[in-house]
């Protein structure tokens, strides 16, 4: 059976900055065709004309799809399912699809529906990113405009108007595998970390929190977490079940925050080395090796080969946080017996004692 297609769910508060992490990711793609389900709510088409209007050439006219019918969780039979079932049939179905939900809407429900009959065999819930804005959620808010989601959540009458937003907030963390404290560059050194860890343990065990500037986070840090979100939903306990309240995302590029530096500069924050190594005695040994040296380093992601004493194929492994997937994948014929792995994480990795306990 074909592999599944692995989507993301991105959720966080309106001027968080969903779109410019979604947008970043696009510039940045790698050649992977990712489509986009934008749930605008309300009459305002701007995150899909943003994303339209990027020039990206892995992203086509018909790779963005806005549900402007409301939010999604409440529309899921008549707009989402349809939207993914369209995705999925195409000739040229996606490598990757990305949702951005409407900043108040629950993931939870969004994520049960990746169970329904007809697309539960052919799509996956690779991971939920919730991004939030560090610079508020430090000061106390949530949002940089708590004023402005106010009103976004006006404008469906069907919706409760009163759950606190900090609610909202502990929904949007207990459902996230990653949570991107957007905006770091606006905190001091300590206040980020301190968010971080504040964060971290507040979310499920192993929930990777990072920190990042303009939204801009490797691609292969972002996509690719193959969690399957959608056969785990009893840990993602929702704290609020009345109905739920929206706002739109549109603040995201041309709000009342402005930054006057280069983008460029964001992947800063991230960085990744390579290790070499010769041939391996064990390799469930070493799997748990790296997994260990993982957690002791905060390591993201790891990923790369393996030369096994005595196999002629090369093991593959990926690592995401402390879950190591390996398999043998193919011989290594005429190339060099090597093994090489290649550590990615928030700047500050200790690259001596990591190459270090690798090899031990």
């Amino acid at each position: 059976m074909a592999a599944k297609i692995p989507a993301t769910v991105v959720t966080g508060f309106l001027g968080a900055g969903k779109t410019t992490l979604i947008r970043h990711m696009l510039e940045n793609a790698k050649g992977k065709r990712i489509a986009l389900i934008i749930n605008e709510f309300g009459d305002l088409g701007v995150d899909g004309d943003i994303l339209k209007g990027c020039g990206i050439e892995t992203c086509t006219e018909d790779d963005v799809v806005e549900l402007s019918n409301g939010c999604i969780c409440c529309t899921v039979a008549d707009d989402f399912i349809p939207t993914m079932e369209m995705l999925l049939g195409r000739d040229n179905p996606p490598d990757h699809i990305v949702i951005e939900t409407s900043g108040l809407a629950l993931p939870q429900p969004l994520v049960r529906a990746f169970n329904w009959p007809g697309i539960s065999t052919k799509v996956t819930v690779d991971g939920v990113v919730t991004v939030v804005d560090g610079k508020a959620v430090t000061a106390g808010q949530f949002a940089h405009n708590v004023a402005a989601v106010d009103a976004q959540r006006k404008l469906d009458e069907n919706l409760d108007h009163e759950t606190p937003l900090s609610e909202l907030f502990e929904d949007q963390i207990a459902c996230a595998d990653m949570i991107v404290v957007n905006k770091a560059d606006l905190l001091a050194e300590g206040e980020a970390d301190h968010l971080r860890a504040v964060l971290k343990a507040e979310a499920r065990k192993g929930v990777q929190v990072v920190t990042a500037t303009m939204g801009a986070l490797p691609v292969d840090v972002l996509l690719g977490q193959g969690v399957g979100a959608e056969g785990d939903l009893e840990a993602r306990h929702e704290v609020h079940h009345h109905h739920h309240d929206h706002d739109d995302d549109h603040h995201d590029d041309h709000g009342d925050h402005h930054h006057d530096h280069e983008h460029a500069h964001g992947h800063d924050e991230f960085e990744s080395f390579v290790v070499e190594l010769g041939e391996v005695a064990d390799a469930n040994a070493f799997a748990e090796k790296v997994a260990d040296v993982i957690r002791a380093h905060d390591i993201l992601r790891l990923k790369g080969f393996a030369a096994i004493a005595g196999k002629p194929m090369r093991l593959t492994l990926q690592a995401v946080g402390p879950r190591v997937d390996t398999y043998f994948d193919r011989p290594f014929g005429t190339a060099p017996r090597t093994t090489r792995l290649v550590v990615i994480g928030q700047a500050g990795l200790n690259h001596a004692e990591i190459d270090a306990a690798l090899r031990a």
